[in-house]
């Protein structure tokens, strides 16, 4: 009887001991399961967070032409966003040649100063499929050559969702339309956009292969 009334004790005693650990066990389990939503409710933010990062990398440069463009320097992106246009172009080796036409139709000034523009800035490669003679000529005939310029310029800053379907009043007062979608747009049904959304401190420029002429 002793024995027994000791095993019994024992046992009183065991169980008293186990219930407390096992109350602690389910009220951890519970525990678990409320950290864990808070966890899964914090992925949705994770998630949303990727639209921001698409938007960002919708807002660089786009196009063939940009891997020409300088890595580091004034002629890099970096570098040309921190001037106006008609000063950044002139550090760009591609641009070179519509440099050369704005200080011959004296639009330096005019395009550095100019508030939130755009501007649609022909290559060397453009240029140069004109015949010489007709882009020696125009060199030479400085209102023909400011009215070609001025038709590149609009008068405010375009992001690239706008060319999709676009009709824009040029400084020359003439139109341009534009269209395409994505990293592919056309100025006029002609001229392709080469590097598109480059920022400078006063326009969006979009470098395009073929000179633009008003009609």
């Amino acid at each position: 009887m002793n024995s027994l009334r000791i095993r019994r004790g024992t046992i009183a005693v065991a169980a008293a001991a186990v219930l407390p650990f096992a109350l602690a066990a389910c009220s951890d389990s519970g525990n678990d399961d409320k950290t864990t939503s808070p966890t899964s409710a914090a992925d949705p933010s994770t998630e949303s967070q990727e639209p921001g990062e698409d938007s960002m990398a919708m807002d660089e440069p786009f196009g063939p032409a940009c891997a020409g463009v300088p890595k580091d320097g004034a002629g890099s992106f970096d570098g040309m966003a921190k001037d106006p246009v008609a000063t950044a172009a002139s550090n760009n080796p591609a641009l070179s040649t519509l440099v050369t036409a704005v200080k011959q139709a004296g639009l330096v000034d005019t395009l550095n100063n100019a508030q939130n523009i755009t501007v649609f800035a022909p290559t060397n490669d453009a240029f140069a499929k004109l015949p010489k003679a007709d882009l020696d000529k125009v060199l030479a005939d400085k209102a023909t050559l400011t009215k070609i310029l001025t038709y590149h310029v609009v008068g405010q800053k375009l992001a690239p969702k706008q060319l999709e379907n676009g009709s824009f009043e040029t400084l020359q007062k003439g139109m341009v339309t534009t269209k395409g979608s994505g990293e592919d747009y056309t100025v006029n049904d002609s001229s392709k956009v080469v590097c598109g959304n480059v920022k400078t401190a006063n326009a969006n420029v979009y470098i395009v292969d073929t000179v633009l002429m008003p009609k």
